[in-house]
């Protein structure tokens, strides 16, 4: 028996990190691939058979891992995001759930056939929109506007009202009082608003105070951080029910936007512990599925769901962005994007599971619709929201922007050339000196890690379609490179090799390296110390009398060549397997000496060119 335990133990966390990576090589949504390796796990191969092997510990843990999601999320939430959404984002948790939740429990009556108490459970299960879903699409598709800070607010704090609301009614049906779940809910709201917003603060300043006074040492900050945020959920919980996830929630949204500690390294560590626990849940829960239940669902469960995604989302939004500042196609987008996740699947597998013992009618049906939607949602979206976003002109097909990794002086000049000539630049860069710096010359800088998710969702992405990592460190260029192909694609990601003599590049194989930038002989020390000594980035448009073989010749080995800036706009870049060809009415971005810039003026870049939708230019060879 031991031995069955260890080997479904082992299949869990194989398989649900396993998704998760596949996912990322094959650029899907990873909750599709969960479900789906979940259930081969359990119903058919019968290799994890999770009732058996967690009995009654199943649902506490899957309650606390949902706990640390959602605290996690919080952690992702800035305030100074909302100044123009704030209306849309409050909306969005009240009358649009109220909607959402009315439409799905009359769909789930009177498409589905379920009594009106269970419809009315269902509903409100399905208020809840997925983050863990919301923030890689969003990152995949890099929308401009407000509609990306509306989703990823919403994707969060949604969830706590949704699991509420259905905490609420289900505690009505347990009890036998469904007449009179207005006044239980009303109740239940006030009492876990109250907990929630003091929990969240006590417990959030519980943190901070045990930091900054250095009552915890620093090998020590994560675990107790984590200590809070489970007592926090169970103390809330205990206080009134569910009322823990709003706490830890609250408490995440205080602690990522207070300045008096330092909470990169927590966030990095919550980051890790989130891919653990949703792999860990959909396995688990999927694996609980038979082939059977998501059959009975037959027609009517794709009717339903052809219900919320057509009617019930899109109804939501309008009534949330009404008089809003968004425009027409971000509302549209909005419409278009509100994918279920691991919240909606742990509430329905809690309920579903005491009521069939209760003996509810048509409690056996909440698990199967719930994942029903699931797969439908996270598929649709996941499948069509890139497509959609392109075509109501919010994301671009080829984003010619750039992300650098590295503020030195010399990603400064690049940074400062690019912007000034149209692009979306922005720098990543672990130096809060470098980075006050780029800021101090006008550019978008961000403190902290480069491979950061949290620092990631920061970061808005609009118009920026690769990466240059530009560090002195080949390991963290090469990490950076394949951190981001998953954001950029493999193509569009660069990085800087490290001067020969000091390279260990060898050490780092070609499958994990970016595309080398400027020339195999170019590299960090040469372009660092050619800016130390005086060299500036120039910008020269290349005429008949000023071509690229007399600039050669002109600046010597001084001259280094980085961009080509062609007559549409695109940003074309020197590799040392690639280098564009300089043609007559090219602007080409060059590294040399100041005391030989030409004084032929400079021709500025529309923007909008661009953002144009343009295909790079064959690769043309010097």
């Amino acid at each position: 028996m031991s031995e069955e335990l260890l080997l479904g133990l082992s299949a869990v966390l194989v398989l649900g990190i396993g998704a998760q990576w596949l996912a990322s090589r094959l650029r899907l949504p990873s909750i599709l691939l969960l479900l789906l390796l979940g259930f081969l796990a359990g119903p058919v191969l019968d290799l994890v058979n999770t009732d058996e092997t967690f009995d009654d510990l199943l649902f506490p843990v899957v309650a606390l891992s949902v706990a640390v999601i959602l605290f996690e999320g919080g952690l992702s939430l800035r305030i100074s995001e909302l100044p123009k959404v704030r209306s849309v984002i409050v909306r969005l948790i009240s009358v649009g759930a109220l909607a959402t939740w009315l439409i799905g429990a009359a769909a789930g009556h009177y498409i589905v056939g379920l009594d009106w108490p269970m419809a009315v459970l269902l509903g409100a299960i399905l208020v809840v929109t997925g983050p863990t879903v919301v923030g890689p699409l969003l990152r995949q598709i890099r929308p401009r506007g407000q509609a990306a800070t509306a989703l990823k607010w919403e994707g969060i704090l949604i969830d706590p009202v949704g699991a509420v609301l259905a905490v609420l009614i289900f505690e009505a049906l347990l009890d036998g009082e469904f007449g009179q779940a207005p006044a239980v809910i009303g109740l239940g709201v006030l009492e876990t608003l109250a907990i929630g917003v003091v929990g969240g603060f006590l417990f959030a300043g519980l943190v901070i105070i045990s930091i900054r006074r250095y009552w915890v040492p620093d090998h020590l900050h994560n675990p107790v951080t984590l200590l809070m945020v489970v007592s926090a959920f169970a103390i809330s919980n205990v206080l009134h029910p569910e009322a823990g996830l709003l706490t830890v929630t609250v408490m995440g949204i205080v602690l990522a936007n207070q300045n008096q500690i330092s909470i990169r390294h927590i966030v990095e560590f919550k980051e890790n512990l989130q891919v653990l626990l949703i792999g860990t849940l959909f396995i688990l829960l999927s694996s609980r599925l038979e082939i059977g239940d998501l059959t009975s669902t037959g027609w009517q469960g794709i009717l339903f769901l052809a219900v919320l995604v057509l009617i019930a989302r899109p109804l939501a939004v309008i009534l949330s962005t009404w008089r809003s500042e968004l425009t027409l196609k971000e509302r549209v987008f909005l419409s278009w994007m509100a994918p279920r996740g691991i919240v909606a699947a742990s509430v329905a597998s809690i309920f579903a599971f005491e009521l069939v013992n209760t003996g509810y009618s048509g409690a056996e049906q909440l698990v199967p619709l719930t994942f029903l939607v699931i797969i439908g949602t996270v598929a649709l979206y996941g499948l069509t929201s890139g497509p959609v976003a392109r075509a109501l002109g919010l994301a671009e097909r080829n984003p010619q922007g750039v992300l650098i990794i590295g503020a030195h002086n010399f990603g400064q000049e690049i940074a400062e050339t690019l912007q000034t000539y149209g692009f979306r630049v922005a720098l990543i860069d672990s130096d809060g000196k470098n980075v006050w710096q780029s800021q101090q010359r006008g550019l978008r800088a961000y403190h902290g890690d480069a491979l950061s998710e949290a620092l990631l969702d920061e970061i808005n992405l609009s118009g920026i379609g690769r990466l240059l990592a530009l560090t002195s460190n080949n390991e963290v260029n090469s990490l950076a490179a394949l951190h981001y192909r998953d954001v950029f694609g493999r193509e569009e990601v660069y990085q800087l090799d490290i001067s020969e003599q000091f390279s260990d590049q060898e050490l780092v194989t070609e499958h994990f390296r970016g595309r080398s930038l400027f020339g195999a002989e170019i590299g960090y020390d040469e372009l660092c110390g050619s800016v130390e000594q005086g060299s500036v980035v120039q910008v020269i448009e290349l005429t008949e009398s000023l071509d690229y073989a007399s600039l050669r010749s002109r600046f010597s080995d001084a001259f280094i060549p980085l961009f080509s800036i062609n007559s549409r706009g695109e940003l074309l870049i020197f590799t040392s397997e690639y280098q564009p060809l300089p043609k007559t009415g090219r602007k080409l971005v060059f590294l040399a000496p100041p005391s030989d810039k030409s004084d032929q003026p400079a021709i500025s870049v529309q923007a909008e060119s661009n953002e144009a939708d343009h295909g790079m230019e064959e690769n043309e060879q010097i």
